[in-house]
């Protein structure tokens, strides 16, 4: 504990706060453990429940985590935290490869225009999903082999899963997810106070045995990423999700199956989906990462039950997603202006992700990138290879932040890269790599 900070308060809510307070000007810093809970109600003068009940609160809101013995601490990316704190503190003149985001040059959305009164207003009472969007969607899902009988629409693929797995879910529930997975979803988990279960990938997606395991271990949900999984590219094969589809229809009760669909147009591989399988599922299908991150829009697919729980919750919330942003959406997906700079960026993509990991491979360092927008290698020493690649000027994202129980390594994101800066890249991630002192494995 920083010997500048002090936590106060006689209530688990003004104690909680007192310890957010310190988490967000800095004060605390992630990994940091706090006091025993002991030791707190000592400090403050209370009963050790109602520290206690501040530890929970604190958990919940996605802040802390406990750590078996070694207490409760600071988690790696608390939700309390602005990201500004979180970065890499990249310093200036450094090749920034560490944000995950697509190449803006290549976004349809940069290009839009509404003409004035082409608009038709959406009303309180009216359908929250446009009759465009909704026929659009059924006929492109549908040619993917995904059900889309139910549909409705939320702002993002992330707000889709949290909706859908709110739906059933209640804190303390298991989640299976992938490991290494998205930073972002391992959030969303803490702040629900689910619990996530590891599940190992390669580039086929997620290992048979593994989901097996966390299958026995009482999962209610299962979260899957069908191409372009973050951080490392892996994309179901056929095999893969034939043996996923087989082992997850097989299960009794009520396990949902949450697929995401995040980069539909750009991943540069099949769709393999595990759409209806088992009888609770959704697919969600975001249109941010082809079109543009402030596009808040993703298409939510699944059985009637599942659309309609999420569907009934937006209504008491939000209502519905812009028509607005409904309709610049339909657009884009009918426009050949922007359908023809999608394929100009998966394209790129695939080829800077080819010509990464085949420079690497030709210097000796193991690479995965078979879809998406990122490249991940596997390292000994996360901070030192981090380090030593930021030093030569490039900057990529740790590892840490995507693991839970994998060995370490780095996401290059190869959105941008220009052909001439493959080559002295790769060169700094050897150096990088094979300066901790071992060869990547």
């Amino acid at each position: 504990m920083p010997v500048q900070y002090r936590i106060s308060g006689k209530g688990a809510e003004s104690i909680a706060g007192s310890i957010e307070e310190a988490i967000s000007a800095g004060r605390l810093a992630p990994g940091d453990t706090l006091p025993p809970i002991r030791e707190v109600a000592a400090q403050v003068g209370v009963n050790v429940n109602t520290v206690a009940a501040a530890y929970r609160l604190l958990r919940d809101r996605g802040a802390v985590e406990t750590a078996g013995r070694r207490g409760t601490r600071v988690r790696d990316r608390p939700a309390t935290t602005p990201r500004s704190l979180l970065g890499l503190g990249v310093p200036a003149g450094a090749r920034d490869l560490s944000t995950g985001n697509p190449n803006p040059a290549l976004l349809p959305i940069a290009n839009v225009r509404l003409p004035a009164g082409s608009h038709t207003p959406v009303l309180y009472g009216e359908s929250a999903v446009s009759a465009e969007l909704a026929e659009f969607a059924r006929a492109t899902l549908t040619a993917d082999g995904v059900g889309a009988d139910h549909l409705t629409v939320t702002s993002g693929a992330l707000d889709g899963i949290e909706r859908v797995l709110t739906a059933y879910l209640r804190p303390g529930d298991r989640v299976a997810v992938e490991d290494p997975g998205w930073a972002n979803l391992l959030d969303l988990l803490a702040a629900l106070g689910l619990s996530a279960e590891p599940v190992r990938v390669d580039d086929d997606g997620p290992l048979i045995l593994e989901m097996a395991r966390a299958l026995r271990r009482g999962v209610r949900a299962v979260v899957v990423t069908s191409r372009a999984q973050n951080p490392t590219g892996a994309a179901l094969s056929a095999d893969r999700a034939g043996a996923l589809r087989s082992l997850l229809a097989g299960r009794s009760g009520e396990l949902l199956v949450v697929e995401d669909a995040h980069c539909a147009g750009i991943a540069g591989t099949p769709l393999h989906s595990l759409a209806g399988s088992p009888r609770r599922w959704a697919f969600v299908r975001s249109a941010s990462k082809a079109y543009g991150p402030d596009l808040r829009l993703a298409v939510l697919a699944g059985d009637r039950r599942t659309i309609e729980r999420v569907h009934g919750r937006l209504r008491l919330g939000p209502g519905w997603v812009s028509g607005l942003l409904q309709e610049i959406a339909v657009g884009l997906w009918s426009d050949d202006a922007a359908t023809r700079l999608v394929i100009e960026a998966e394209e790129r993509y695939a080829s800077n992700r080819s010509q990464l990991c085949a420079a690497l491979a030709d210097r000796g360092v193991a690479a995965h990138g078979r879809s998406g927008l990122n490249v991940w290698i596997p390292v000994t020493d996360e901070a030192v290879a981090i380090t030593r690649l930021l030093n030569a000027g490039w900057a990529a994202a740790p590892g840490t932040r995507f693991r839970i129980s994998t060995p370490p390594g780095m996401r290059i994101t190869i959105a941008d890269l220009a052909s001439d800066e493959i080559d002295p890249l790769a060169d700094a991630v050897v150096e990088a790599v094979h300066g901790t002192g071992r060869r990547s494995v």
